[in-house]
């Protein structure tokens, strides 16, 4: 199962209102895609053990990348994913904020630890 990254930011009315759904997985990004934009990835995935039975729910920790043209705007969006983690109570962090030296886009990203139940 994978981690409800899509929807917990999707659902968001300021994310939605900074990237619409330009929010993707596999940490791909259409070419020439409109910004600021979204892209994840899964880093880790551990299931809960117990002793009685199947794994009931799982760990994941995904990275969440904010991509922008501007300082500004990356700053606004990636806020705007803290606080959509937060408000979801899902334990998150700052991991590297930079600017990519062949596109120039500024870049923040988000570890996310998810916990989600098994179907």
């Amino acid at each position: 199962m994978m981690p409800p990254v899509f929807s917990i930011l999707k659902n968001d009315a300021t994310v939605f209102a900074l990237v619409s759904s330009r929010i993707y997985r596999h940490d791909d990004a259409p070419q020439g895609v409109q910004k600021p934009y979204i892209v994840w990835s899964m880093v880790t995935g551990m299931p809960e053990l117990q002793l009685s039975g199947s794994p009931l729910s799982d760990m994941d920790t995904v990275q969440v990348d904010c991509l922008s043209e501007t300082d500004q705007e990356i700053e606004t969006l990636a806020y705007a994913v803290r606080n959509a983690f937060d408000n979801a109570r899902i334990a998150n962090r700052i991991t590297l904020n930079s600017r990519d030296s062949e596109t120039r886009l500024y870049r923040i990203s988000i570890d996310a630890d998810i916990i989600s139940t098994r179907s």
